[in-house]
C-alpha cells in the first residue's frame, strides 16, 4: 500500500432497501474500520417509500461515522451516484449497490489491490446470479455497450468499484439514468486513468425487484446510450472526420 494510508468513502444508494441497507452500512463500518480510522459511510436515500429512512436514522446511533444524503424526489441512479461522488470527502471512493447482490465484505480485497499506480480497481462478476433472461439481456448489453464505446474494462455494469476521488476533480458525470456507469467508466478510461480488474461474487436478490430490467425502462435507456454515444464518441469521431478532409483538401490544393 501506500506510504499514507488513504482514507476511506463507503457511499450506498438506497431505494426502498429497507430490508438490506442495514447489513451493507455494518460490513462497510467493519471493513473500513479495519483499514483506516479515517473512514465515512455515506447512503443516498432517493425518496424511498418503505421504511428505509426509518431504519436509516436508527442505524446513525449505532455508527457514529454513517452520514445520511435524503433525496425527497426520486433523482434516479444516475443523480443518487451524482450525489454520492460529490458529497465523498476521502481518499478513496468504494461504492455499491443497496439490493445486497455483491458482499461488502469483498472490499477488503479491492483494497489490497489499490496500490500506488492504480487508480480504479473494477469489480467483474464471476458469475451473475439472476434470473434467465435477466442474464441474456445482460450479456447483449454487454456485448453492444464493448462493440458501442470500445471499453477495455471487463464488466462496465459491475457496481463494485473502489476509486481514488481526485478523479472527479478532473471529469464530471451529467447523466441521471443507469447509463451514467457508461459515462463514468468511458470518461475514466478517455482521462487515462489506470484500471485493475478483479472478480467478485454476485448473489441473488432476496428483496424486492430490479428498477431496470422492463421494456419501457430499457425503452429509455437505448435513447440515452444513442445520446451518450454522440456526446462521448460521435462528436470526437464526426471532428476527425471532417478535420482530415479538411486536411486531404490543403494537400490536393
Amino acid at each position: 500500500m501506500l506510504d499514507k494510508q488513504p482514507s476511506l468513502t463507503c457511499f450506498f444508494p438506497c431505494y426502498n432497501d429497507a430490508y438490506t441497507i442495514g447489513s451493507l452500512v455494518a460490513a462497510a463500518d467493519t471493513v473500513a474500520a479495519e483499514y483506516t480510522s479515517d473512514y465515512e459511510i455515506i447512503v443516498i436515500d432517493d425518496g424511498s417509500t418503505d421504511s428505509s429512512r426509518e431504519m436509516l436514522t436508527e442505524l446513525q446511533h449505532k455508527y457514529s461515522k454513517l452520514r445520511l444524503i435524503l433525496h425527497e424526489k426520486n433523482k434516479g441512479y444516475g443523480g443518487v451516484l451524482q450525489s454520492g461522488f460529490r458529497g465523498a470527502t476521502k481518499d478513496l471512493i468504494f461504492y455499491t449497490d443497496g439490493d445486497g447482490q455483491y458482499d461488502v465484505f469483498e472490499l477488503r480485497k479491492l483494497l489490497r489491490v489499490m496500490q500506488e499506480g492504480v487508480d480504479v480497481v473494477n469489480g467483474y462478476k464471476l458469475e451473475r446470479s439472476d434470473p434467465l433472461h435477466r442474464i441474456v439481456i445482460g450479456k447483449v448489453y454487454l456485448n453492444l455497450m464493448r462493440l458501442l464505446f470500445f471499453f477495455k474494462v471487463r464488466d462496465v455494469d459491475c457496481d463494485f468499484r473502489l476509486m481514488r476521488r481526485e478523479i472527479f476533480d478532473h471529469i464530471s458525470l451529467h447523466h441521471t439514468s443507469g447509463v451514467i456507469c457508461i459515462e463514468l467508466v468511458k470518461k475514466m478510461e478517455l482521462g487515462g486513468y489506470h484500471f485493475v480488474d478483479f472478480p467478485v461474487h454476485h448473489f441473488h436478490r432476496t428483496h424486492g425487484k430490479s428498477q431496470f430490467f422492463n421494456f419501457r425502462r430499457l425503452f429509455r435507456t437505448g435513447i440515452n446510450i444513442l445520446r451518450l454515444w454522440v456526446e462521448i464518441m460521435g462528436k470526437p469521431f464526426v471532428s476527425r472526420l471532417f478535420s482530415s478532409k479538411r486536411n486531404q483538401a490543403v494537400m490536393d490544393s
